[in-house]
């Protein structure tokens, strides 16, 4: 199988501040990474440099998407290669309906027009596994909508974009139980693609308990501590993360 994402002895920050510490990994194709530590490891640091996002800087190391070293790529061209980053506090942005958003973001992928009709059923199809009112689709994106709302939202851009690697940045933060569930259905869907891969960053793993996990790298301060399969989700279940950051 081979790597869709390698990175290698990554160092980044923010100003003079260094947030990542040599941060070495590589994701296959279809392999589903959980990403944990405790609060400040620099988990959504490593998620938005991968993004590319600006407010962080790459000082050394190197970013590797499907063979192409990608570090020094603008978010729009690694989002058009078929990498997506769901946000911890999705942003609202009036004037923009979600279905307008999708359609548009869609057409950008592909290069070509979508008859609306095709998109409609195709929308309405992945609202229905979200149990998602169709209005919503109508709705100016993530204006007034809670904080369950915003992350179905994200989850059905998700599905209907298709990326290559997605990104799920504590995508279950503040969700009550019936939202974690719906939400982790949507991601078993993606799942299903073999092609597909998933960087899971989480502290609640009931997210996890329905998907399939390959493997956990666990963060301190910026560098990998710890790496396994999905027993170490087990592990720091019942013990958390004491070991880790006590022997720094």
């Amino acid at each position: 199988m081979s790597d869709l994402l390698e990175i290698k002895e990554l160092h980044a920050g923010v100003e003079d501040k260094e947030l990542l510490h040599g941060v070495s990994l590589k994701i296959a194709a279809g392999e589903t990474h959980v990403l944990m530590g405790p609060n400040g490891a620099g988990k959504s640091t490593l998620g938005y440099t991968i993004m590319g996002s600006p407010e962080y800087e790459v000082t050394s190391g190197s970013v590797f998407f499907n063979g192409e070293d990608i570090t020094g790529e603008s978010p729009d061209k690694r989002a058009k290669r078929g990498i997506f980053l769901s946000f911890q506090n999705p942003i609202e942005i009036p004037g923009i309906t979600l279905s307008n958003f999708l359609r548009n973001a869609l057409e950008q992928k592909t290069g070509e027009r979508i008859r609306l009709w095709d998109f409609k059923k195709k929308l309405r199809a992945v609202m229905d596994v979200l149990q998602m009112d169709y209005s919503y689709a109508d709705r100016d994106l993530n204006v007034g909508f809670s904080g369950g709302e915003k992350k179905k939202a994200e989850i059905l851009q998700l599905l209907m974009l298709k990326p290559r690697l997605a990104i799920l940045d504590e995508t279950d933060s503040g969700l009550d139980v019936d939202a974690v569930k719906t939400v982790s259905k949507g991601v078993y869907e993606f799942q299903k693609d073999p092609d597909s891969s998933l960087i899971i960053i989480t502290h609640n793993t009931k997210i996890l308990e329905a998907l399939k996990v390959d493997k956990t790298h666990v963060l301190v301060s910026g560098a990998i501590a710890e790496e396994g399969g999905a027993e170490l989700v087990d592990e720091i279940n019942q013990n958390g993360f004491e070991k880790y950051t006590s022997a720094e």
